[in-house]
């Protein structure tokens, strides 16, 4: 089969990309001394956390976002999981029930109330959960600040709980995805590390045991320097990269391996206008980098082989179906009448490829097979 058969819209992966982005980071974590626990969030399919893992489905940990992608996996023979999201109290009893065929199921909390809950159950219901403490590295999402007693406190909770495993101490420097340059990505990659890990040197020289320090973001791992104190990273976009990634200097435009094939439903030369059959539902919303290089539209369009970049095409506008572009000068519309193809670069691949059902892997112009993740919560 070839793309010329493909139904449009549909999601694309570059098979050598993808295979290369695989090797690239395990490569330069083994450099550096830590275990990879990728995050397969940005996928959720299991023939590419195989990739992750060596191809094989037990041979190192992963990290999810759901309760669904963690019994998906465990489904494919993943036996280490981390469930990297603030518990929420009333999933206790589904987790202490997929734990029970795993040899890891990781918990992540911030929260003594949280605590109090694990707490409750795992006595009443005679289960133990092994649980990470979130830490707030800077990214102010969720975690504890590492500089109040109160951060103290709970992980010192944890350590001596009777119900609780404690795993570690667990960040995730989402402000990296505001840095402008390697030289920025640099040093929120070396405040990840440093906060985290020293959290840890301070929480052990107090007596609390910090079984596993746990960094990462895709953006941080492509440009970190040193991760001394650190146990493992859990980046996950990097397998199909984006075009903010892109942008910010984690990656180069050859390295994006996802990208959208659509197809011209509407050819407007007057207006310099085209539509396209790949609205919102098929890119999401996400505008990209524009901290870095301001709008540049939902998505960078390229020829349908994806073998060259149509610069004066710009995705302004998406509604639901819809993808609205505008043609730089007006006329050069015309060179792509209805019933032509394109292929989308996104800005935001973990939540472009979250939008499809399935993925296409290609090779060139040849297609090799079909992947289907998991989807819900």
């Amino acid at each position: 089969m070839r793309l010329a058969e493909l139904q449009t819209p549909c999601a694309l992966i570059e098979r050598s990309v993808l295979e290369r982005n695989v090797a690239t980071m395990a490569r330069r974590m083994a450099e550096l001394g830590v275990s990879l626990r990728p995050h397969v969030k940005t996928h959720k399919c299991a023939e590419i956390a195989r990739r992750q893992g060596g191809f094989q489905g037990d041979a190192g940990g992963i990290t999810v976002s759901t309760l669904a992608e963690a019994r998906f996996f465990a489904g494919h023979g993943f036996r280490d999981i981390t469930w990297a999201l603030p518990l929420d109290p009333e999933r206790l009893a589904a987790v202490a029930e997929l734990q029970r065929g795993l040899e890891g199921l990781h918990l992540l909390l911030d929260d003594p109330a949280v605590l109090a809950a694990v707490e409750a159950f795992g006595s009443a219901h005679g289960v133990r959960f092994s649980v990470f403490l979130e830490v707030d590295c800077g990214y102010h999402r969720s975690g504890v600040d590492p500089g109040l007693g109160e951060a103290f406190e709970l992980a010192r909770r944890l350590a001596e709980s009777p119900v609780v495993e404690f795993r570690g101490l667990l960040t995730h420097a989402g402000h990296a995805y505001r840095c402008q340059g390697a030289a920025e990505l640099e040093a929120v990659a070396e405040e990840e590390r440093s906060v985290t890990a020293g959290f840890a040197a301070e929480l052990r020289a107090q007596g609390v045991p910090v079984p596993v320090v746990s960094v990462g973001s895709t953006p941080t791992m492509s440009r970190v320097r040193d991760l001394s104190g650190v146990d493992e990273v859990r980046p996950g976009n990097y397998v199909f990269y984006d075009l903010h990634q892109e942008a910010i200097g984690s990656c180069r435009r050859r390295d994006i391996a996802l990208s959208v094939l659509a197809t011209v439903v509407g050819c407007y030369p007057q207006s310099g206008r085209l539509v396209l059959n790949a609205g919102a539902l098929a890119l999401s919303k996400d505008r990209g980098a524009e901290h870095v290089e301001g709008f540049r539209g939902y998505g960078a369009l390229l020829t349908a082989d994806g073998s060259r970049v149509l610069d004066h095409l710009r995705l302004t506008g998406l509604s639901q179906e819809h993808g609205h572009v505008q043609s730089f000068p007006p006329e050069r519309a015309a060179e792509l009448p209805v019933g032509s193809r394109v292929r989308i670069l996104p800005n935001h691949s973990c939540l472009t490829a979250a939008l499809h059902e399935d993925y296409v892997v290609v090779d060139g112009d040849e297609v090799i097979e079909t992947w289907r993740p998991v989807r819900g919560w």
